[in-house]
């Protein structure tokens, strides 16, 4: 006999009656949420994914007094099942709670039953969803923009430019593409490798050396494509060129294989796009794994999480150059927040610029910061009747 599986927002969850209401304005009154196809200016590709598109998912929550706080992520693909996350689990246990209980709901979802099943991954992509969303409303509440609530400072962020070392071009188009940012103000770079051949991966890296000079920071990043043994016999040539890091060179689970690489090479590993908790990174830290933390508020669990891990991080003298799987929305007012030895850097992709209310403003390599109240998440209405994905989440479109 077949039943129904038991609500996940109703078994083994915190009792309702310990939710912290607030003011009658700031109680939540109800959750949407649909997801956005924003088409690339021309097709990418690195050493796992070829796109035309990239994916946001979105979360729309909204108070008694009339104000919706947005938070969004980023994906390759998967944008439903990060909506029916919040949809069928988180919805029922946010509704009526207050807004501006940020920590305590945050804690109330992470252990909500899903947490058996999504620790990491589309649960806790979810979850840094809702985050962003609450915090977006404290700042909007606050009258003030994200970074300021946070204790940021007004001065212009430096960035570095991912959208022109896709494996994708050939070595010419890719010498050009790079030497165009220069042209336009960019100092800091970033390069894919991970090509089948890494012979080819070598050619690349010193064309483009060549092309940039010496006066240009130059990074670049495997997505997880080697094993031990080829990161081990790339690290010459990529100090050779003077790589500033080089990100996610291996599994993004494997703490001994980047431990043992770090200790074998003067170059700085970094890492963090595919690393979801502060436990995690804390691990990470412990052993010595990476030095560079590319903390990404959308795999975290948010904004709440990303202060935890990039106090931790700066706490031990790393750098903090979080990930954008947001494309920066979220991130340009998270970054500087806190003491660090180094200066702050966000990672700068124009990809979906055109999807928000306040886009992101860069000057000659430098984030100016958002004055808007909020964080900066707020979708156009133009872009989502342009771009909202059908069949995907409560607010869906035929």
């Amino acid at each position: 006999m077949a039943v129904d599986e038991p609500s996940a927002s109703g078994v083994l969850s915190p009792d309702r009656a310990d939710l912290v209401l607030g003011d009658d304005g700031a109680a939540i009154v109800s959750v949407e949420t649909y997801a956005l196809a924003v088409p690339l200016k021309s097709p990418i590709a690195d050493s796992t994914a070829a796109l035309t598109h990239w994916t946001v998912p979105v979360v729309e929550i909204r108070t008694r007094d009339g104000r919706v706080g947005t938070g969004i992520s980023g994906v390759h693909a998967g944008s439903g099942l990060l909506c029916t996350v919040i949809d069928d689990y988180y919805a029922a246990a946010l509704l009526g709670a207050s807004s501006e209980d940020v920590i305590g709901t945050w804690n109330r979802l992470y252990w909500l039953p899903t947490h058996w099943i999504g620790r990491a991954g589309v649960v806790h992509m979810a979850l840094s969803m809702v985050d962003i969303a609450l915090w977006d409303l404290a700042a909007q509440r606050a009258g003030v923009p994200l970074w300021r609530l946070l204790g940021g400072t007004p001065d212009p962020i430096e960035a570095y430019n991912t959208d022109a070392g896709w494996l994708n071009r050939t070595e010419n188009e890719l010498v050009h593409d790079l030497s165009s940012l220069l042209d336009q103000g960019w100092k800091r770079v970033k390069v894919k490798v991970g090509k089948p051949d890494p012979l080819e991966d070598i050619s690349r890296v010193r064309a483009v050396r060549r092309a940039v000079g010496d006066g240009t920071t130059l990074m670049c990043d495997a997505n997880q494509r080697w094993d031990l043994a080829t990161a081990n016999r790339m690290m010459p040539v990529l100090e050779e060129v003077a790589m500033d890091w080089v990100e996610e060179p291996l599994h993004a689970d494997d703490l001994e294989g980047h431990a043992t690489l770090q200790r074998a090479t003067r170059l700085d590993i970094a890492a963090g796009e595919s690393i979801y908790s502060y436990q995690q990174f804390a691990s990470f830290i412990a052993g010595d794994a990476l030095r560079v933390v590319q903390v990404d508020a959308t795999r975290v669990g948010g904004v709440t999480e990303w202060l935890q891990v990039a106090a931790h991080a700066a706490a031990r003298g790393l750098r903090v150059a979080p990930h954008a799987g947001d494309m920066m929305q979220v991130h340009q007012h998270v970054v500087g927040t806190g003491l660090a030895q180094s200066p702050p850097l966000i990672e700068f992709i124009p990809w979906t610029q055109d999807a928000y209310v306040d886009r992101s403003i860069v000057q000659d390599g430098y984030l100016q910061r958002p004055q808007a109240p909020g964080a900066s998440t707020a979708i156009d209405p133009e872009a989502r009747r342009n771009w909202q994905i059908r069949g995907v989440g409560t607010a869906r479109v035929s």
